[in-house]
Order: C-alpha cells, then sequence, then structure tokens
C-alpha cells in the first residue's frame, strides 16, 4: 500500500516547480545552512568522502557545490585496454541486454521505445535498434559526474522536455515508459564501436544537467525538443577521451548507454550490480581482454 502511494503521488505532484524551488535551495551560498544541510546528507546517505578531493563539508559553498563534488587523485582508475570500455559512472545497474527492434526494457512488465527516448527522431534510433543498452541508476550517494566508456567524437546533442518522475527502481518498476518520458539531455558519439548515445534523464528535484561543452542545458526547461548538430573535423570539433568528464548531474539520476549491433560485449554485468567509474563495462566485440579489471 505504502508503495502504491509514492509511485501514484508522483501524478499529482507539481514535480517541476519542486525541483525549481530546491534548485535554487541547492545552489544558494546559505552559510551555516549550507553546511548543516551538507552534513545531515552525508550521514543520512553514508556519503564517502573520504574519496572527495575536499572531504570537509565546510568547503562546499553551496550544497550543489558538495554534489557535485570531484573525486581525489586516484580514487578511480580508467581501464586501459584499448579494447575494453570503462563504466561511465558510479551506481546500480538497472537493467542491460538487447535492444529489440525498437523496444528497450525496462522493468518486469514495462518496455519503452528507443526512438522516444532519443527525441522522437527515427534517424537517430535507426544505428541502434538490434544492439545494446545498459540503464545505470545514480543513487543519492554516488559520485555524479558522468565520464566517457570510450574515446568519442560529438555530433549531436538533443535536449527533450518531459516528465521529472522519481527514477529509483520503484518507479522503474510501475510506471511505464519512465525514461522515455523524463526530461532528458541525449549526447551522440562517433567512436570506435561506432555510434554511441548517452542519454542523461532527468527526475524528481534534478536541478540541472550540464554538459562539458555546453554548459548548462536545463534549467530552464524548455517546452520543445531541441537538436543541436556538431562539426566533426575542424578547432571547434568535441574530442573526448576515455574517461574524461562528460557531464554532470545536479541532485541525481540515470544514464542509458545505447550501441550499435555488434559493436560491444558487456563485461559480465548483472542487474543490481553496483558499479565503480573506471571498471570494465565492455569489451569491443570478439576482442575480450584477458587482463583482469583494476580494482577501484
Amino acid at each position: 500500500m505504502l508503495d502504491w502511494f509514492k509511485v501514484n503521488l508522483q501524478y499529482i505532484l507539481p514535480k517541476h516547480l519542486i525541483s525549481l524551488l530546491i534548485g535554487k535551495l541547492a545552489s544558494a551560498r546559505a552559510g551555516a545552512l549550507t553546511t548543516g544541510l551538507i552534513k545531515l546528507f552525508v550521514k543520512q546517505y553514508k556519503v564517502d568522502m573520504s574519496e572527495a578531493m575536499y572531504p570537509q563539508p565546510e568547503h562546499y559553498k553551496t550544497f550543489n557545490e558538495f554534489f557535485t563534488r570531484p573525486l581525489k587523485e586516484g580514487a578511480r582508475t580508467i581501464v586501459e585496454d584499448a579494447h575494453t570500455l570503462a563504466h561511465p559512472v558510479d551506481g546500480t545497474v538497472s537493467q542491460f541486454g538487447a535492444i529489440h527492434n525498437d523496444s528497450i526494457f525496462q522493468a518486469k512488465g514495462h518496455n519503452y521505445s528507443l526512438t522516444t527516448l532519443l527525441g522522437g527522431k527515427p534517424e537517430l534510433a535507426k544505428p541502434f535498434k538490434g544492439g545494446q543498452f545498459a540503464t545505470v541508476y545514480l543513487a543519492p550517494r554516488d559520485y555524479h559526474r558522468i565520464h566517457m566508456p570510450v574515446d568519442g567524437v560529438l555530433t549531436d546533442m538533443i535536449y527533450v522536455p518531459g516528465e521529472l518522475f522519481s527514477v529509483n527502481p520503484l518507479t522503474a518498476e510501475n510506471i511505464p515508459g519512465l525514461f522515455a518520458r523524463n526530461e532528458r539531455v541525449i549526447a551522440l558519439f562517433d567512436t570506435p564501436v561506432g555510434k554511441m548515445a548517452m542519454v542523461l534523464v532527468g527526475a524528481t528535484i534534478v536541478a540541472s544537467i550540464e554538459t562539458v561543452w555546453a554548459g548548462t542545458v536545463t534549467p530552464p526547461a524548455g517546452q520543445n525538443v531541441q537538436h543541436w548538430q556538431y562539426d566533426t573535423d575542424s578547432e571547434a570539433t568535441v574530442r573526448l577521451n576515455k574517461g574524461d568528464e562528460l557531464g554532470r548531474f545536479k541532485l541525481g539520476s540515470t544514464i542509458v548507454a545505447c550501441f550499435e549491433p555488434d559493436a560491444i560485449d558487456f563485461a559480465g554485468l548483472s542487474a543490481g550490480q553496483v558499479t565503480r567509474l573506471g571498471e570494465a563495462f565492455a569489451h569491443v566485440s570478439g576482442k575480450e581482454s584477458a587482463d583482469p579489471a583494476p580494482e577501484a
């Protein structure tokens, strides 16, 4: 009964307004209040501050600065093997597997459309049909910067307006088409393993989604799909190496990574598996490395 209430309450809550208000609080320089909120958050969610570049809560002038805190040098190791892709985030694997034509598995009884996920653009979805996907949930305690799993050249960015449902496991199991309904930012790359889509999915109280090349993409929330295309052969080309930061969430969410058919084989993933940035995520199809994944 409690779970039913938690899920259905989200349909009637003013999620964008709540997210806007929380976002203003999270970006406020409120001195002792900010420090107190950070200490409470660290205690409540058991955040490991020993991994942070700045472990003292007093260092952060805003809650957002704390939430997007950088890791100290050496806290994560990016797998070096050229045939191995790196986990792009700290998080928990929600689902992964084959994209069946235009259908991606969300949870038992729920699939959603690849084309809808990618902004309703069939030409962008076409390369990924029959490919592979992985959905990774970032819990409040996790490191909230997203990194490249493989070298890539940015070709497109799409902003898709939408809902701001929570993306925790309970919601994923009960709200149809969740990741294709929520607000999201999609980055498409040309990589050595073919096209790759990195979808940054917004959620309730996610105050901002940013990329390293465009800065803050949302807020403000838009009303229409926006599509930017990028030059792939000029001084302005956005080239990111495996392990480079791609973007960040302010107040948590989910990423969905999509790959072309016969491009990669996931490296022993399982639903519910805890991921750590830089560890082995997938292997180039047919070229599985014999080297063990580095410890985080």
